[in-house]
């Protein structure tokens, strides 16, 4: 992904237009000629997304927009699931948008998809391969899972942008590896490591941002990314293991190294943990390195 961090980027349907008689009249918002105000929106993302730079060419955000007396649904609002996409520099709608007069709830979610069957149990699952790398159209199997939500309360209908500031929903776990004392000559640069244990799918509720794990759901394994020097990455579903299960195993050399654990997995939360490899595979240790509300 480009490093195109996009941070207040003005979204506007055609634009908003001025039109000035002299230099004494204020500037004077263009309207249609039934009298309503075109949309506009301010779409910023967190510090950080999942691919660790911002928002790029081609990535479709989803837009509701709903009467501040009216609960969100799936149809009947002023705006349902519009697509909006990134075109490098600003955002485009297919179709050009308007304010009635009155308050509003405008939200918005990243990855868009076509096919919302619910609202407050919007299905959504986190890959089990993150690794697999971005191809063509395709998001990396790390983006995939990402999932950022964003919502304004109480709009009134004006020129004015409305500001949209995405935040993270799902959590994020990084595992750093550090060589033990005992530990004969240099990790390896390369190795595959795994998140054992945890359930990938959950619904998401749209009108307030929260992701529940799917409680039918079946515990399975996820594959981190390589994100830096030794460190291996991966977002997973909110959830918590009351139980102390196989939770981290890396495998370099042909050698297994697997770390069992209770965990909380909080929304919206990045997770760091060292984990001390020494020559005995059995004696792997694991330390908390701290918890992140701003993703890195």
């Amino acid at each position: 992904m480009k490093n195109n961090i996009i941070s207040g980027i003005i979204v506007a349907v055609l634009g908003i237009g001025f039109s000035s008689c002299s230099e004494e009249n204020p500037a004077i918002p263009e309207t249609t000629p039934s009298g309503k105000l075109k949309m506009a929106f301010n779409f910023s993302h967190p510090s950080t997304r999942a691919t660790e730079t911002a928002f790029e060419t081609g990535d479709m955000v989803g837009l509701y927009v709903s009467k501040t007396d009216s609960p969100l649904e799936i149809a009947g609002n002023v705006v349902n699931n519009e697509k909006v996409t990134f075109n490098g520099s600003s955002w485009d709608f297919s179709r050009q948008l308007y304010w009635n007069n009155g308050n509003y709830n405008a939200y918005g979610y990243y990855p868009y998809t076509g096919d919302v069957s619910s609202i407050s149990d919007f299905p959504y699952s986190v890959e089990t391969d993150q690794s697999i790398a971005a191809s063509g159209q395709s998001l990396s199997g790390y983006e995939k899972s990402d999932f950022l939500y964003a919502s304004a309360k109480g709009i009134e209908a004006s020129d004015k942008p409305v500001n949209l500031s995405f935040r993270h929903i799902m959590s994020k776990i990084s595992i750093r590896m550090i060589k033990g004392e005992d530990y004969e000559g240099e990790l390896p640069e390369k190795a595959d490591v795994y998140i054992h244990n945890t359930v990938p799918s959950a619904t998401i509720d749209l009108s307030v941002g929260i992701a529940t794990k799917n409680p039918k759901g079946v515990q399975k394994t996820i594959k981190a990314r390589p994100s830096g020097f030794y460190t291996y990455s991966a977002i997973v579903v909110p959830q918590r293991l009351e139980n102390r299960v196989p939770l981290i195993e890396v495998v370099m050399n042909g050698v297994s190294y697997l770390y069992e654990s209770k965990f909380l997995f909080k929304q919206g939360i990045h997770h760091v943990v060292n984990l001390v490899i020494d020559k005995n595979p059995d004696q792997i240790k694991i330390e908390i390195g701290g918890e992140i509300t701003d993703w890195n």
